[in-house]
């Protein structure tokens, strides 16, 4: 338990906690591994839980294996990255033993994609069979043709698709939302009109790289999805937005790599957050970092907990 300090005079033991809940899913540390990054594994999971995560959010898993695209699938760019992985996986029913490990060390969430409303279904069955808290409905990656933002975009389909897996567990229900709309707010609410529990937002923006000395784009499917530093001030805005029609949870994601940047995202009205890049750029251990610099900030404001800070910027 923190003390608090005036002058290097310990004079006051304050009650603090890191602790949140997502609806029925409750963390120990708000901070979550996005899916596509030290997910793939159920070792890679194990370590990111001991490097200081809430939480992990595996890899986006479908019915069958799938290879991904082709490389070059990734680059880095001035403010981040762009990458088209193309959901590479090795398939729900080999990730059984994946899983079977990764549960053991903490809290895991299952990122699942299908095509259809039967297949997330399906899908969302087996991650609950192989004992994940929640489920993560992948509606907005940006370049798997017929997966993702296709979907994620029409408010009619999502509604489906969250109604169709609601109706086939009891776990809580996540869907993973995409900036790549006319209004991320619209398909929130289509989340939450049909019994969805939370929404994630954001996914990766669309995006493009090209080498000027070959004349073509750099990535084999030529268009990614764009993460890091460049996307954060569009997810703290969608976030903010939702937070003002939704009643449910929200996790933010897109471009944290600090404390700052995490507390914008809970401010504008995110209950957790989400990391990916910053792990590829900085390591595993941004999340203990990121997890003293909290409480710091959290002691010197006089906040109680991540609750208590969750919003305040909408007030």
């Amino acid at each position: 338990m923190p003390w608090k300090y005036f002058n290097q005079v310990c004079y006051t033991r304050v009650v603090m906690t890191l602790e949140t809940s997502i609806g029925k899913v409750k963390l120990r540390r708000p901070g979550m591994v996005a899916s596509g990054i030290m997910d793939e594994t159920g070792p890679s999971m194990v370590r990111m839980i001991a490097s200081g995560a809430g939480a992990v959010v595996t890899k986006s898993i479908g019915l069958e294996p799938k290879a991904g695209h082709p490389n070059p699938c990734f680059t880095e760019i001035k403010s981040g990255f762009v990458n088209a992985m193309g959901l590479p996986n090795p398939g729900i029913e080999l990730f059984k033993e994946e899983m079977e490990i990764a549960i053991k060390a903490g809290p895991i969430i299952g990122s699942i994609y299908g095509a259809n409303a039967e297949e997330f279904a399906k899908l969302a069955g087996k991650m609950e069979d192989y004992g994940a808290v929640a489920v993560e409905l992948n509606l907005s990656c940006p370049h798997a043709k017929g997966y993702g933002m296709e979907l994620g975009t029409d408010p009619v389909i999502v509604k489906t698709i969250v109604s169709a897996v609601k109706n086939a567990v009891s776990i809580p229900v996540w869907s993973k939302l995409t900036p790549n709309t006319q209004s991320i707010a619209n398909i929130g609410v289509a989340v939450q009109d049909a019994g969805g529990d939370a929404v994630v937002a954001i996914n990766t923006l669309k995006a493009m790289v090209i080498s000027p000395e070959m004349r073509r784009p750099v990535l084999s499917n030529k268009f990614g999805g764009l993460s890091g530093p460049a996307v954060r001030a569009v997810g703290v805005r969608a976030v903010y937005d939702l937070y003002a029609v939704l009643d449910i949870p929200i996790i933010g994601v897109g471009g944290i790599y600090d404390a700052h940047d995490a507390l914008q995202y809970i401010m504008a009205g995110a209950s957790g957050f989400q990391i990916g890049s910053a792990i590829a750029k900085n390591g595993p251990n941004v999340f203990e970092t990121i997890n003293k610099n909290l409480e710091r900030f959290m002691i010197d404001y006089d906040y109680r907990s991540i609750n208590d800070m969750v919003g305040v910027a909408n007030e």
